[in-house]
């Protein structure tokens, strides 16, 4: 098992997400409130994810970064430690297809719907990263770069993060040519050209701009069992 190194490379020390905006909610008598974030929004295969948290009121733990800031390790380490902290913690999707057919907008307000729906306690207030109210049923307050900025956002980011990496890494197991255990399924040179030869995968985002002009004539599609050849 991975583990956290006992001291903040020193490009981080600096950046600790704060409590200034969770505090606000609290002093207005909102126990629970959530932070939000989003994961696989720009991804070419693979689902969108929605990580909540609602953290403590008087219990901090360290280390917690935007998610983007973290190593892979580091990411691990603090996921295990968030969730052992958090009074609640969920994770939600909206699968590749659903991308497909709903459309982000509309896809990412599922994932946060499931999300929300596992979460075990309906929220007084939800903090989200960005400038938009994909959440909609509760009252919810907007942070740019709220990642980076509100330590409950931050723990969501490193949940959602490190379960949807999970996912790419097991697919990368079924589909072994596109190489999602390193990309994710974000766009990168090497899934490109096996999409160029083979065509999408069942999780990849068929209605994506990345699919016009594919070589690939669309008669067939990538199947579960590898190919017997090595592309690259």
């Amino acid at each position: 098992m991975a583990r956290a190194s006992s001291r903040l490379r020193p490009s981080l020390r600096a950046h600790a997400p704060g409590t200034s905006f969770e505090q606000e909610r609290w002093k207005r008598g909102d126990s629970a409130v959530v932070g939000i974030d989003e994961v696989g929004k720009g991804a070419w295969a693979g689902p969108l994810t929605v990580g909540a948290v609602v953290i403590p009121v008087d219990r901090r733990i360290y280390k917690i970064r935007d998610s983007k800031q973290l190593t892979s390790a580091e990411r691990e380490v603090m996921a295990i430690r968030i969730k052992d902290w958090a009074l609640h913690w969920s994770v939600g999707h909206a699968s590749a297809a659903e991308c497909d057919e709903l459309g982000m907008s509309d896809a990412q307000r599922l994932a946060t719907a499931r999300t929300l729906n596992a979460l075990g306690v309906m929220p007084d207030h939800a903090l989200i990263d960005g400038n938009w109210d994909f959440v909609e049923k509760i009252d919810t307050t907007t942070i740019v770069k709220g990642d980076a900025r509100s330590l409950s956002i931050a723990a969501a980011s490193i949940v959602a993060k490190v379960t949807r990496d999970a996912i790419m890494r097991e697919a990368a197991r079924t589909y072994p040519w596109f190489a999602f255990e390193s990309n994710k399924g974000y766009p990168c040179h090497r899934q490109r050209a096996a999409l160029e030869l083979l065509g999408p995968s069942t999780i990849h985002r068929r209605s994506w701009v990345y699919m016009e002009n594919l070589a690939w004539d669309g008669i067939e599609e990538c199947r579960t069992e590898p190919q017997p050849m090595s592309l690259f």
